[in-house]
């Protein structure tokens, strides 16, 4: 009998091939698997994370307008009559402005002008900030607060006080009496006077004191060495005229107005406005300055406080543009 030719490699390859095969099974369930099981490392971790941290909000302002333009020309003719007197050269110049020098203009700016005379100079200067917070739990707003009140203080401006918390008072328990036993007229008991005294003892008791007077005084006379408060009483200094360094309502989320004057030399006499106000992040200041010489009066403070007035409120409206 014939014996079947062994062929080699048939028998090798359908191994090989059943080997391929197996792996590719393995293969495709090992990465089935890897895929299945990622997302459900991603929903651990997830999980395990929290909520997020809330950020505080920015600021309502991210750049800052250009100072030296930001004065109309008709304002600084205003704030600055001895430029009229001027020659044209140098007259143009006191209009332009002089810019201040900063880092980044983002972030402050500034502007100052001036014009003098043999017997009187005035001096306008304007610092524009914006107040950025670096603490993401204080927004920048806040920050920008923060800033504004150590320069109230400082200029000796006390900031509005605050209403105190509403609370109810406390609730009173009324006192508990307890009847008396019957007494006979005209005798004495511990629970009271006898009747037909109460009347001597009270007028007696009137003469000695009464409501607001010293204890052991006569009625109607003050103690030795008192001195009886007088009905039309004012309390000592100055009366307020309404110029004085004061909080501004209605300019910007909140403003303050300072106002010094000082002596110059032997006969001179200078007087610096400051108005100062925040809106939003940004905070600006206002200073207008009049400085006499010689014999002149002394600046007005009126007229000074008007149009430092004036111009921060062109200035307000220009930031709500």
């Amino acid at each position: 009998m014939q014996r079947k030719r062994y062929t080699p490699g048939r028998t090798g390859s359908t191994a090989r091939t059943a080997v391929v095969l197996a792996l590719g099974l393995g293969l495709g369930i090992g990465l089935t698997g890897c895929s299945s099981g990622t997302p459900a490392d991603d929903i651990a971790v997830d999980a395990k994370a929290g909520p997020a941290a809330a950020v505080a909000p920015p600021g309502r302002y991210r750049t800052l307008f250009e100072p030296c333009g930001a004065v109309p020309q008709a304002t600084l003719k205003d704030l600055l009559p001895g430029a009229a007197a001027l020659a044209d050269a140098e007259r143009d110049k006191a209009y332009r402005g002089v810019a201040s020098v900063t880092y980044d203009t983002d972030r402050r700016v500034g502007c100052t002008w001036k014009a003098d005379t043999p017997d009187i100079s005035h001096r306008l200067a304007l610092d524009i900030e914006r107040v950025v917070s670096y603490d993401t739990a204080v927004s920048d707003d806040d920050r920008a607060q923060e800033v504004y009140v150590r320069k109230q203080l400082a200029a000796g401006i006390p900031l509005p006080p605050t209403a105190p918390p509403t609370t109810a008072p406390p609730a009173t328990t009324p006192p508990t009496t307890t009847p008396s036993a019957p007494v006979s007229p005209g005798s004495p008991t511990a629970s009271g006077p006898v009747p037909g005294a109460t009347q001597a003892a009270a007028g007696t008791a009137g003469a000695e004191t009464k409501p607001g007077d010293a204890a052991g005084a006569p009625s109607g006379k003050p103690p030795a060495g008192a001195t009886a408060p007088s009905s039309g009483a004012t309390p000592s200094g100055p009366s307020p005229t309404g110029l004085e360094p004061r909080v501004l309502p209605g300019l910007g989320n909140v403003a303050y107005l300072d106002d010094t004057l000082s002596t110059v030399g032997a006969n001179g006499h200078q007087r610096a406005v400051s108005v100062v106000f925040r809106t939003s992040n940004v905070i600006v200041t206002v200073s207008y300055r009049e400085q006499t010489t010689g014999l002149a009066e002394a600046p007005d403070s009126a007229e000074l406080q008007e149009k430092a007035r004036n111009l921060a409120r062109l200035l307000a409206e220009r930031l709500e543009e």
